[in-house]
């Protein structure tokens, strides 16, 4: 594999990533699981 192929690689991957947190934070319930589970953590 190619320097720029790689290069392509990991840019399309963490395009990807961003895209996917982004839609889980258009959805309020997932959102309020995720607080309540760390909450839950420190309490």
């Amino acid at each position: 594999m190619t320097l720029r192929t790689r290069k392509l690689l990991g840019y399309a991957g963490a395009i990807t990533a961003l895209l996917a947190v982004f839609a889980l934070y258009t959805q309020p319930a997932i959102m309020v699981t995720l607080a309540d589970q760390i909450w839950a953590c420190f309490n």
